[in-house]
């Protein structure tokens, strides 16, 4: 059984290394494409261009790991089916059962290589291909938004209790990480405007602190004396506003430069670490996180979709030549894979719209699949 095993394993691998590096091919021919238009834009070459596609496979490894796996496990299985290679198997006591624990075990290896370039390599490779890419065109990662950057953040006093919330509006970030163009809008409890901050600059210093350059503090106070009649009649605090410049000042703040560059990032491409810590951070600014749930369950589920759709691919071993040639039966499986695709992303839609359960969003269109392989194996066990 052992030297089974290691037969079923290399055929597999090597197959699914062959359909891996297809994808890739023509992922990143497509990737060029779509770059071209921007070189020549400062000092963006075709050099740069190629780098820049070369940083964005790994995260393509990721996406295109589970079809590969698919595509390539039905073509082993076809091909031990057309070569009756099979039909010996199960002739020598090789059962349903113990061909599928075969598939298991191969499908732990494509588990962790995909897991690694999804939570270690693709965010960091990521992350330095926008970074080379802006600082060749001379761009700033908020050009993207009309206003420039948004977010927000709480405010707490000395024994860490909440006194209020305060609002981050940056125009331009430095590939770097330096902030330009900062306002700050902090509101009081009862959210009235107490202070707005604006700074040429911010840097960030470690421990959640900021070094904010050529400051201007305007402080609003409510002094809660002498209330004045305001429209229709309808009595105001009367207020006193005082300016102040200064060189420079330490802002304690829980936004870190980490927190700002996934802010800026589609959820579907940080890893499940930066959309933990992200999701945890609008949930404590009482935002809106059930985007950010999904794409956080379907990155732990995601990689184990690979044994889902190898189950797929066993019965295909069961059908003999009249029931199709290999090329017929990898189409069929191409189909699978681009429908499992378009189900994924249906589900993720539908589960943001109607508010259903995260974890239950990202799993659904597995088990709905396993479903599907489980039938399609007493099928051919009954046929």
């Amino acid at each position: 059984m052992k030297i089974l095993q290691r037969y079923f394993a290399v055929s597999i691998a090597q197959a699914v290394a062959f359909v891996l590096a297809a994808f890739l091919g023509l992922q990143a021919f497509m990737d060029l494409t779509s770059e071209l238009p921007s070189v020549g834009k400062g000092a963006y070459t075709i050099g740069h261009a190629f780098l820049y596609v070369l940083m964005l496979l790994p995260g393509h490894v990721y996406e295109l790991m589970p079809v590969a796996a698919l595509i390539g496990t039905i073509y082993t299985m076809a091909q031990f089916a057309q070569t009756s290679e099979f039909t010996i198997m199960r002739a020598s006591g090789l059962s349903t059962l113990q061909a599928a624990l075969m598939l298991v075990k191969i499908g732990i290896g494509f588990v962790i290589v995909t897991f690694i370039f999804g939570e270690l390599i693709t965010p960091r490779t990521a992350t330095l291909a926008e970074e080379m890419r802006l600082s060749a065109k001379g761009a700033t990662v908020s050009q993207q938004f009309r206003t420039g950057m948004w977010t927000k953040d709480i405010v707490r006093g000395p024994n860490g209790e909440v006194s209020g919330s305060r609002f981050f509006n940056v125009k331009k970030i430095s590939p770097q990480g330096q902030l330009q163009d900062v306002k700050l809008y902090e509101f009081d409890t009862r959210f009235r405007l107490r202070l707005l901050t604006t700074a040429a600059s911010a840097d960030y210093r470690g421990n959640n602190t900021w070094r904010l350059n050529e400051v201007t503090e305007t402080l609003f106070s409510n002094s809660g004396k002498g209330a004045e009649a305001g429209v229709n009649g309808i009595a105001h605090e009367a207020s006193v506003v005082d300016t102040r410049k200064l060189p420079s000042k330490d802002l304690l703040s829980e936004i870190t430069p980490k927190i700002l560059s996934v802010s800026a990032s589609s959820p579907e491409t940080m890893s499940a670490q930066e959309l933990a810590v992200y999701t945890r951070h609008l949930a404590e600014n009482r935002q809106e996180t059930d985007r950010f749930r999904i794409a956080f369950w379907k990155k732990i589920i995601d990689p184990f979709t690979i044994f889902v759709l190898m189950a797929l691919a066993l019965p295909f071993a069961y059908l003999h030549t009249r029931s199709g040639g290999v090329s017929l039966k990898i189409f069929i499986g191409i189909m699978i894979g681009v429908t499992f695709f378009w189900v994924n992303a249906l589900f993720s839609h539908l589960g943001l719209l109607s508010t259903w359960p995260a974890f239950l969003t990202a799993v659904a269109p597995s088990v709905l699949f396993f479903a599907m392989a489980l039938a399609a194996l007493w099928w051919v066990e009954r046929h």
